[in-house]
């Protein structure tokens, strides 16, 4: 095989390869799209939800300090008779200030997540620059491929002969109808 054929094969194989790149690329750019669009649903639900989460937590932490506090005031107090009260109040105290530290360590918690969230922003801008990137491709490599030979398909195998099915055997009257255009 001469240097020219060799040549003009490996031509027609890019252009075949071409020509395959540029029908995929729309598929390619809706399918980022779409993967942009549903990270983006998903970060957006999750910081919102970490958002109302972290409202709760600050709710409890305040009203568990505010009832700690009361509490402990209460049992200082000289208008308590019964030093059982006092142990009851000093324990309702230590609870409260036991959930005001766990919404305080919820909250910052919840910080972490939102904060974890950043892939969203990156992946989001990674796919738009892929995004980009075939869109400015594509209409040069669709010129590229109409000024160039169109791929030579591949030939298709020619059906063989024998056994017939019966959606593709012939009927009694196309064979009476072929034998008496032959003059049988």
């Amino acid at each position: 095989m001469s240097d020219a054929s060799i040549q003009t094969l490996i031509r027609a194989d890019a252009a075949q390869i071409l020509h395959n790149v540029v029908e995929e690329l729309p598929d390619a750019r809706e399918r980022l799209a779409y993967v942009r669009s549903m990270t983006e649903q998903a970060a957006t639900k999750v910081l919102n939800l970490v958002e109302a989460a972290q409202e709760d937590a600050e709710a409890v932490r305040k009203k568990g300090r505010e009832l700690s506090d009361a509490l402990n005031r209460l049992a200082l107090s000289t208008n308590i008779s019964q030093d059982r009260a006092r142990h009851l109040m000093r324990l309702c105290a230590a609870y409260a200030a036991d959930a005001a530290s766990f919404a305080a360590r919820e909250k910052s918690l919840h910080t972490e997540i939102m904060m974890s969230q950043d892939f969203q922003d990156l992946s989001g801008q990674v796919i738009n620059k892929v995004s980009k990137m075939l869109e400015r491709v594509e209409p040069p490599l669709k010129d590229l491929i109409s000024s160039m030979p169109a791929p030579v398909e591949a030939a298709m195998p020619e059906e063989l002969g024998g056994v017939q099915t019966p959606d593709k055997a012939l009927k009694q009257d196309d064979v009476d109808d072929l034998l008496a255009s032959l003059g049988f």
